[in-house]
């Protein structure tokens, strides 16, 4: 398995021993990690932190130049909200762990351009499959229902 798409599991499942929803994002420059992050609206009664959102913040302040050399890397397709974050900073590239719990706008993103490249990873699923079937109002809250 890819060890990026490790690092972004590791960070659903801090999420999930937090006590939040198991999803988890890094973002790549160079073959480095300069961010990490999880779904954190329960943890920070947050409306807006979920795991990409925090993955961006953690990273601190780029320049657009490293944007647009980075690569995201989500345990989910990532929503509405966190797929504008990809646009708005030209993110290139978005690694996602699966999308058959939740399919975020992944052909909008391709038609701006933005490569997708979809794994199909077993735990990611297993993860996001198990708290959905264990906390649906936690999750419909999530992706706003």
């Amino acid at each position: 398995m890819d060890k990026f798409l490790e690092a972004a599991i590791e960070e659903a499942k801090q999420g999930r021993t937090e006590g939040g929803i198991p999803i988890g994002s890094v973002l790549v420059i160079d073959d480095k990690i300069v961010g990490r992050g999880h779904n954190r609206r329960v943890q920070n009664g947050s409306a807006i932190l979920h795991a990409e959102m925090d993955c961006i913040e953690n990273a601190g302040r780029l320049k657009g130049v490293d944007y647009r050399r980075a690569t995201l890397y989500s345990t989910l397709s990532p929503c509405d909200m966190c797929s504008g974050a990809v646009l708005l900073y030209g993110i290139g590239r978005v690694i996602i762990g699966e999308n058959h719990t939740f399919r975020g706008p992944e052909d909008y993103l391709r038609d701006r351009g933005v490569e997708l490249v979809i794994v199909d990873d077993a735990e990611c699923r297993r993860l996001m499959e198990t708290f959905i079937e264990n906390h649906p109002q936690l999750w419909k809250e999530d992706v706003g229902e």
